[in-house]
């Protein structure tokens, strides 16, 4: 009997190591599984002209962002976060690419007819994410140049956002003020009939379409001479269009047509992780709101348009929710740069203001070297590992890139985004310190360090723009012919220019500016 037990149990143990290689495979796979699955969704909403102070969560009272300040709530507020230029293109170049504007020469405010600034050769954000298995997509605004600088919109338009690692794109092509206005979904102009081709000129009138200039009675909302061209939905904008009537957009349905479309990618693709680039439209000009917003504030077309975004915003995770996403996403929600108020048509932005404070307690805004210019709303939220809290540690949208390659283990190489660095543990632990130091770019280029904020010397043509910039837009932006030190600790609002009292902290600023200029690698 004891013999045939132990034939038994000898024949019982066979078979459990014969079984074991299946069971560690099996293992294996349903760990490869769960790490695929457990891959956050990535989602940057990155707003367009929203200042510090134009968010409840920011101490806004005259308009209402309940969806946004939920984030907040749940969330990291940053009190201390810029962007790295004071302009929309420069913004979002350094975003995607992790690579500071000011190194690549063409990385200003692009007309509508420019061609793709960033090299489909260079490493992306979503390059990077797709390594490991991310879906990809940019709904909004681009601003980023497309094609090669000879578009033919009636054919393919490329090289595009899909070049540059996007999988899927639906586009304003430039901005709401430039022409073409249509909508570009991945290499094709929508609802653009053969029998009405679209041209697009930014030198001289094509076509005969009613211009702003000729025309001045049929525009909306009266232009500056820089966006009294071509005259679609009542709105004169930047450069010229030639026929393509079928494929016009209308301004106030931009709500709903870029909320549908981000929506849909987050169903197609809700089981496998995804990166959803979001940048609105709202609030940059001609801010034409659906009437479901119009007399939604005192403020008029602006207060309403931050009503319009505040409702998108809800709208999307609202659709996190439903698919149960929301917990293991990174929701970063951001702005381009700093606010303005009168920036190409008169919409009573500035007559309408009120007590709000669009840039907070922060001078100059969008254009200025000043805080406002790149000093942004920054909030992260992520409830799977972010616990709420308010964080002031000095951030920039510039890291982002570096940060969520260490958060997802890949490995960057040494000449890609070459100026992010790792500030995961700050981005997701309002405890954690920042950034020793950060550059910003305006008209020429300041760096914050600490309490302390330099800004280089202008040349002549800077004070002129200066000059034409504070004149039709009532900014300072920020140009000197002599360097400026503020101690933003005790000087926040940046009024007492203390270069002349402190000239060695001014020469340790300059020279470190400088040394992080001659940099063309990645600091290791």
């Amino acid at each position: 009997m004891r013999f045939i037990k132990s034939i038994i149990d000898i024949g019982i143990i066979s078979s459990i190591l014969l079984l074991l290689p299946s069971c560690s495979s099996q293992e294996q796979a349903k760990e490869e599984a769960m790490q695929t699955s457990d891959k956050p969704n990535i989602v940057i909403f990155y707003v367009d002209d929203l200042g510090y102070g134009d968010l409840g969560a920011y101490g806004a009272t005259a308009v209402k962002t309940p969806n946004v300040d939920a984030l907040a709530h749940n969330g990291i507020r940053f009190t201390d976060a810029h962007s790295s230029a004071a302009t929309c293109t420069p913004s979002r170049y350094s975003l995607l690419t992790g690579e500071q504007a000011f190194r690549n020469k063409r990385a200003r405010i692009l007309p509508g007819d420019a061609p793709l600034l960033i090299d489909v050769n260079q490493p992306t954000l979503p390059k990077m994410l797709k390594k490991v298995g991310y879906k990809t997509a940019v709904v909004g605004k681009w601003h980023l140049g497309l094609g090669d600088g000879f578009v033919d919109w009636n054919k393919a338009v490329k090289p595009g956002p899909l070049e540059i690692g996007f999988d899927y794109s639906f586009l304003l092509p430039a901005t709401g003020d430039r022409v073409p206005s249509v909508y570009l979904e991945n290499h094709h102009v929508v609802n653009l009939s053969q029998d009405d081709p679209l041209y697009v000129n930014y030198k001289h009138k094509i076509g005969n379409r009613p211009t702003g200039y000729e025309n001045p009675e049929l525009v909306r909302q009266t232009p500056d001479e820089g966006h009294n061209k071509t005259i679609v939905n009542g709105i004169s904008r930047m450069g010229w269009m030639a026929c393509g009537k079928s494929a016009e957009w209308i301004d106030e349905d931009f709500y709903q047509v870029f909320t549908d479309k981000a929506n849909d990618f987050i169903t197609a693709n809700k089981e496998q992780p995804f990166f959803l680039f979001f940048p609105f439209h709202d609030i940059h000009v001609p801010r034409l709101p659906h009437k479901m917003f119009q007399g939604q504030t005192d403020m008029g077309p602006r207060g309403d348009a931050i009503v319009q975004m505040d409702w998108i915003t809800g709208q999307i995770v609202n659709q996190l929710k439903k698919y149960n996403l929301l917990d293991n996403t990174i929701i970063l929600f951001t702005s381009d740069n700093g606010a303005v108020l009168n920036d190409g048509y008169e919409d009573q932005a500035e007559e309408l203001l009120g007590e709000h404070k669009p840039n907070g307690i922060y001078k100059g805004g969008k254009y200025s070297a000043h805080e406002a210019g790149t000093r942004v709303p920054t909030i992260i939220h992520y409830p799977n590992r972010v616990k709420p809290g308010v964080s002031d540690a000095l951030m920039t949208q510039v890291d982002i890139y570096a940060s969520l390659a260490n958060y997802l283990n890949i490995p960057l190489e040494n000449q890609e985004a070459i100026d992010s660095q790792v500030l995961t543990d700050a981005w997701f632990n309002a405890q954690e310190p920042g950034r020793d130091f950060i550059i910003q770019q305006s008209v020429g280029l300041a760096l914050r360090m600490g309490s302390w904020k330099y800004i280089t010397p202008a040349n002549e043509n800077r004070m002129k723009r200066k000059a034409a910039i504070k004149e039709r837009k009532n900014i300072d932006i920020g140009a000197k012919p002599t360097a400026q030190l503020y101690n933003l600790t005790k000087d926040p609002s940046e009024q007492i220019d203390l270069a002349a009292r402190m000239p060695e902290k001014v020469a340790e600023l300059a020279q470190l500016l400088a040394k992080e200029k001659a940099r063309t690698a990645r600091k290791q």
